[in-house]
């Protein structure tokens, strides 16, 4: 039976994600359109029989959906592959576009259970714990730059490592207007942000994420991450060393980068 290109992209992009590799380009059918991006991702992940830890938001920015046409972000699965604790150290290639800061939550596996949407007013009592975390973001693919949101979410949304800090026990705080930083001090690169940069803020940016989740009928049957958008864009990474992330009122974290 003739394989058809859907089938054998997503074979080829699976494998170098599971072996680290850089490929030539997708076609521009499976990136222009989120839609059919977000297919080719899920047909990807299908794919992947590795355990999935948590789930991301992408293309968060409010300034970013105006630009380049769309309404809303889009979601992607996170493979414990993925995770790392705070202070360790990524690798990185000509192809990583960058490095965020970002607000993730910690989700109690009871959210599996519940059958009503996840609205405003219900949706912190599925959190038990909150962290900062730096989210290093790029490609499998020989390619550089954001066209769409169907470059990044056609490519296991463009996340290569989570790195979390402590995390704390969740707490309501006005997670909305935060201010942040990161930076690399070793060569003087320091970018400020907010979180209220994020789909709004974090917290709807979670709601967004856990209504697509129960959309697409998906159950992990245990507690998992959900890691918000970038508090500070997408700041390209200009040298090897410590890059240092904090965000007020939650904590900070840390990753190493070596080229």
């Amino acid at each position: 039976m003739k394989i058809n290109s859907a089938e054998k992209l997503s074979n080829k992009l699976v494998k170098a994600f599971l072996k680290n590799k850089i490929i030539s380009p997708l076609p521009l059918k499976f990136t222009k359109q989120l839609e059919n991006a977000d297919k080719f991702r899920k047909l990807c992940e299908s794919k992947v029989n590795e355990p999935i830890i948590g789930f991301k938001a992408g293309g968060t920015a409010l300034s970013v959906m105006k630009k380049l046409k769309e309404k809303e972000p889009f979601y992607a699965s996170v493979y414990k592959r993925n995770i790392l604790s705070n202070g360790k150290t990524v690798k990185i290639n000509k192809s990583t576009l960058g490095i965020e800061l970002e607000v993730c939550y910690l989700i109690k596996k009871q959210f599996f259970d519940f059958k009503k949407i996840i609205t405003k007013k219900n949706v912190t009592k599925f959190i038990s714990y909150m962290a900062p975390c730096i989210e290093v973001v790029g490609y499998r693919q020989r390619k550089k730059g954001i066209q769409s949101f169907g470059d990044l979410c056609s490519d296991f949304g463009a996340n290569i490592k989570f790195v979390i800090g402590k995390k704390r026990k969740f707490k309501k705080i006005q997670i909305g207007n935060l201010k942040t930083v990161i930076k690399n001090a070793k060569i003087n690169q320091i970018v400020h942000g907010n979180t209220n940069s994020v789909y709004i803020n974090p917290l709807n940016s979670l709601r967004f994420v856990l209504n697509k989740i129960k959309k697409d009928k998906i159950n992990l049957k245990k507690d998992f991450y959900v890691f918000t958008g970038s508090t500070v864009g997408v700041v390209p990474i200009k040298g090897k060393g410590i890059y240092f992330g904090n965000i007020n009122k939650l904590g900070s974290v840390k990753t190493v980068i070596k080229k």
